[in-house]
């Protein structure tokens, strides 16, 4: 394994033992996986849904027994996208796994075959292909569901951000997923997301294809307990020290989110020398120097909406975690054009995924921002 230099891990793989927790959500995906169902993963931007499927992808039990595949359609806009990300996706990781698979994916795969290149010296066939060499989208994706069927392990697909498809103009796009998954007996799937409200509508409501075909998982945050003590041991480890108060006023001030943590831990960890005490004025001296390094971006981000939707979006971020956001006392409190306006802004906000949602305990919307980063620089400058 390469060297470690800094145990807060914040891209690529993370070998288990810098992983923090999520043993019971490893046992209860791995426990739905293994008995062959289906599972919808979701669950606030980078709270780390997809460090648990990666996770759970590296142990050797699931590598055994699946080929398995993992692909992000976030940045898809068509089922002709989606197609060409879940082809080159299987053959990329079949490739240096098995030449029988690789070589039956090419004869399956019949409508894209006559575009794959070949290496000189190996003579095994290269994705060379491009989006546009898929002219009948839905007729090769009906081939590579039958290429899955006739693979010699069970498949493990899973698909990130697997709502972005209801943006795809095709308008029979759940069904055409959900019937080729449904006749799909070699493969089980995980559905993952983080725009929660559009995953709930899709396979939660009768009126939709993919209604009761999956278990439902909703990853919360790890507790501030076990997230403490995860970053005491390895601040230890590297034979540095770090106040517990100082890992408790980051939870809170990011409410959990694992990957906000994560980084302000990651440039805290650099800030401190080996055999010194990591303080609160380092821990938020690293957190001025995020917000910093980002601040161009964020300003550009915010110049793309109008006025209404930011005003709200401004709103939203120094509440913290807005309810009743279509109240009287809302809208005169940050001066609000109307409860009626609020509603559009809302809507779009939502639809743009500037915001998401969770509930009280009295199961009241709470509305914040999708970027806890974004939402500090907010506070801190309006």
């Amino acid at each position: 394994m390469a060297t470690i230099n800094n145990p807060f891990i914040i891209k690529g793989a993370i070998p288990a033992e810098y992983f923090c927790d999520r043993v019971k959500e490893t046992e209860i995906l791995t426990n739905h996986i293994h008995n062959g169902r289906n599972v919808v993963l979701t669950a606030p931007r980078r709270i780390g849904k997809t460090g648990l499927i990666a996770h759970c992808f590296q142990t050797p039990k699931w590598e055994e027994e699946y080929y398995v595949f993992f692909i992000d359609i976030l940045e898809t806009s068509s089922l002709r996208d989606l197609t060409f990300a879940l082809g080159r996706q299987i053959f990329e990781t079949l490739k240096p796994k098995s030449k029988q698979m690789v070589d039956l994916f090419v004869q399956t795969v019949r409508s894209i075959s006559g575009e794959f290149g070949y290496d000189i010296l190996t003579g095994m066939p290269k994705f060379t292909l491009s989006l546009g060499a898929i002219r009948n989208p839905e007729y090769t994706l009906a081939e590579i569901f039958e290429y899955i069927n006739q693979a010699d392990k069970r498949c493990l697909i899973a698909i990130d951000e697997f709502q972005q498809i209801v943006h795809y103009p095709e308008k029979n796009i759940e069904a055409i997923l959900r019937t080729h998954i449904q006749h799909c007996t070699n493969a089980d799937f995980i559905f993952a997301g983080s725009e929660r409200h559009i995953l709930e509508e899709m396979f939660n409501l009768p009126s939709r294809p993919f209604y009761a075909s999956t278990a439902n998982m909703n990853l919360e945050a790890i507790s501030q307990d076990i997230y403490t003590e995860f970053v005491l041991a390895h601040f230890q480890e590297f034979n540095k020290h770090i106040e517990a108060t100082s890992v408790e006023y980051v939870y809170r001030m990011f409410d959990g989110n694992t990957y906000c943590m994560q980084k302000v831990m990651n440039v805290a960890f650099a800030m401190t020398e080996e055999n010194e005490l990591c303080t609160q004025a380092i821990v938020e001296q690293a957190i001025n120097d995020i917000l910093s390094e980002n601040e161009r971006n964020y300003k550009n981000r915010l110049s793309l909406l109008t006025p209404k939707p930011k005003e709200l979006l401004i709103a939203i971020a120094k509440e913290g975690k807005a309810s009743r956001v279509t109240s009287g006392d809302f809208v005169r409190r940050y001066h609000l054009t109307s409860s009626s306006s609020v509603q559009s802004a809302l809507k779009q906000l939502l639809a743009d995924d500037w915001i998401t949602y969770t509930a009280n305990e009295q199961g009241q919307k709470q509305y914040l921002l999708s970027d806890p980063f974004l939402s500090r620089w907010v506070q801190q400058n309006f």
